[in-house]
């Protein structure tokens, strides 16, 4: 109930009133003079009246806020807990899909190992066939040029014994040539130093023919060098 109508009120109750129920022991003054006791009686209940009706009105309002109020809190709770709830399903979403991609990528970085590791082993193994190749075929080319050396030195060896023996042999050639040659020659001046003594004899003193009747004949004289040669 509004003032204007609690106003209202009051002027009608005082309206009904007339001067003679007034007394002197209820002496309310109104506007057009004393009121009767009734009268008081009735705008004081009216006024209790108004008054409980303005308590029940704050209150309904009261409880109307406060239910309001308490809706509007249990609607904030839920949407609070349904958006923390949807954060919560979100966040374990994410946290789902980077556990998943962390698996994923620890997969990938095993299986890359493994191949790495693979690769690793092919590589070193074919590195050993290709060293054990490469050791084998310098092992048999040493050993060719050991024996085409060992072979070149023996040729060799032998070439030069076959050379010395072969120059042995010329000298052995020159040395009778040469022995051949001064016996020949000897013989040759033996001849011509004959001749000469034969064409042209010389007229000395005792002592030179017997100088010359003391020298050797040539053939013997070419015998004693062959001899000493």
């Amino acid at each position: 109930m509004t003032d204007n109508q609690i106003k209202a009120r009051v002027k009608a109750v005082l309206g009904g009133t007339s001067h003679d129920s007034a007394t002197s022991e209820n002496p309310l003054v109104v506007p057009g003079g004393p009121l009767h006791p009734d009268h008081a009686l009735q705008v004081l209940t009216l006024a209790q009246r108004t008054a409980e009706e303005h308590v029940a009105i704050a209150k309904r309002q009261s409880d109307k806020i406060r239910s309001d109020a308490q809706a509007a809190a249990d609607q904030s709770a839920r949407d609070a807990q349904v958006h923390a709830h949807n954060v919560r399903c979100e966040a374990d979403k994410v946290l789902a899909e980077a556990r998943a991609t962390s698996e994923q990528a620890a997969r990938d970085a095993r299986l890359r190992a493994d191949d790495a590791k693979r690769s690793a082993e092919q590589i070193l193994a074919e590195a050993k066939g290709a060293a054990d190749t490469v050791v084998t075929d310098a092992q048999g080319h040493a050993e060719q040029l050991k024996l085409q050396a060992q072979q070149r030195y023996e040729d060799s060896v032998g070439s030069l014994i076959a050379k010395r023996e072969a120059l042995q042999r010329q000298i052995e050639a020159l040395e009778h040539f040469d022995r051949e040659y001064r016996a020949r020659l000897t013989s040759f001046m033996q001849g011509q130093l004959r001749a000469l003594w034969v064409d042209r004899p010389r007229v000395g003193t005792g002592l030179e023919v017997l100088e010359i009747a003391a020298e050797p004949e040539p053939e013997a004289a070419a015998e004693a060098s062959a001899h000493s040669s």
